[in-house]
């Protein structure tokens, strides 16, 4: 029986789009069941429509609270029988609500090697204290920012200063990346 995934994306949804396609190629014996998005109008939200995938789209401002927005999520998440939730690109804090109904279900992915260089500009600091070996590092979500038990990190050299440079390379090893983890994790 394949493995019911909800992957969560706030922006362009490239690792959603990794993920969605090594379901749909057999890579992965999964399906996403639903794209959750805090960003109504994100792109990711088209790709999703593109492979038929449900979505739950919302607007964080809607909800008067954030434990009210995950207590809605979970519902969602319970109808459909998620047994793994990736963040792909999800910039927000899971918070206790999801993290309760989750904790040890949830994975992240980050384009640094933790434990350096944890939160939203991670790229961008790691640039400019002037690094040499960037990476990606997909962990456990918990409590913690970026501070869940590593999973997977794969690194690359790179000696520029251009944080869009980075981000680019590191790209380049996410899709894969992330697929390789979630095809462990749900063996």
């Amino acid at each position: 029986m394949k493995k019911q995934l909800a992957v969560f994306a706030s922006g362009t949804g490239t690792n959603f789009d990794a993920i969605a396609r090594a379901c749909v190629d057999g890579v992965l014996n999964a399906e996403v069941a639903v794209m959750v998005c805090d960003k109504p109008g994100a792109a990711v939200i088209g790709k999703a429509a593109r492979y038929g995938i449900d979505t739950f789209v919302f607007s964080p401002k809607d909800y008067p609270s954030k434990a009210a927005f995950e207590t809605e999520i979970v519902r969602v998440l319970d109808a459909k029988k998620i047994d793994l939730v990736c963040l792909a690109g999800y910039m927000r804090i899971v918070g206790e609500t999801l993290l309760g109904a989750y904790e040890g279900r949830i994975i992240n992915i980050h384009p640094s090697l933790l434990p350096s260089f944890k939160g939203a500009h991670a790229v961008e600091d790691a640039v400019a204290y002037g690094v040499k070996v960037y990476g990606i590092t997909i962990h456990w979500v918990n409590a913690d920012l970026d501070g869940g038990k590593i999973i997977a990190q794969r690194a690359f050299e790179y000696d520029g200063n251009d944080p869009a440079e980075v981000h680019r390379l590191g790209q380049k090893i996410e899709h894969a990346l992330y697929v390789e983890t979630i095809a462990k994790l749900i063996k």
